[in-house]
């Protein structure tokens, strides 16, 4: 087997960068986030969610977002075929999401089968009146149903062999995204 290489394709300066370029974009769309809520998709991508949350409310001003993450292991295709016993994270939303623009958050779309949970595990919360979706990493060659972002960090175009691991601060002591190739 031979050895993996690894390569950044977002260093700590461009991460940062990148992600209030997606807080200018929100802005444009949400202006007060008065109808809006945020909801990080478990378990990486309330990472960013809690980010984007931080900036817009350092940058823009934005005193109240609503902010929620939501699990999706037991709304997952794969839920049955897997032997490891799955323990689900915590959901946490506690505000109605009824006729509310729900934009959902994640670190990397890549199959689109978790949002597609993720939109599933949203519907036992209520009706938003329209569902957003961003994604730090974008890898569109990939897809296995048609789910595409409506707000992207980073397009990188990995084939299968490849991985994409996002690392944050909170984790892994610092922000950056690498593609490891084997």
């Amino acid at each position: 087997m031979a050895p993996s290489r690894s390569r950044v394709i977002l260093n700590k300066q461009k991460f940062s960068l990148t992600i209030d370029r997606l807080c200018n974009q929100l802005i444009e769309n949400h202006d007060n986030f008065s109808e809006t809520a945020i909801i990080g998709v478990q378990p990486r991508g309330i990472f960013l969610a809690q980010r984007i949350e931080q900036r817009l409310k350092s940058l823009f001003k934005i005193k109240d977002i609503k902010i929620g993450n939501i699990d999706v292991s037991f709304y997952r295709d794969d839920f049955r075929r897997n032997d490891k016993i799955i323990t689900p994270s915590d959901t946490n939303i506690d505000f109605s999401i009824e006729g509310q623009r729900v934009i959902l958050v994640d670190d990397v779309l890549y199959t689109g089968r978790t949002i597609r949970a993720a939109l599933d595990a949203l519907l036992d919360f209520g009706r938003p009146s329209k569902v957003e979706l961003m994604a730090l990493i974008d890898r569109r060659f990939s897809r296995h149903l048609p789910i595409e972002a409506d707000y992207v960090g980073k397009t990188v175009d990995a084939i299968v062999s490849e991985r994409v691991k996002v690392e944050w601060q909170e984790t892994d002591k610092e922000d950056k995204v690498i593609l490891l190739t084997t």
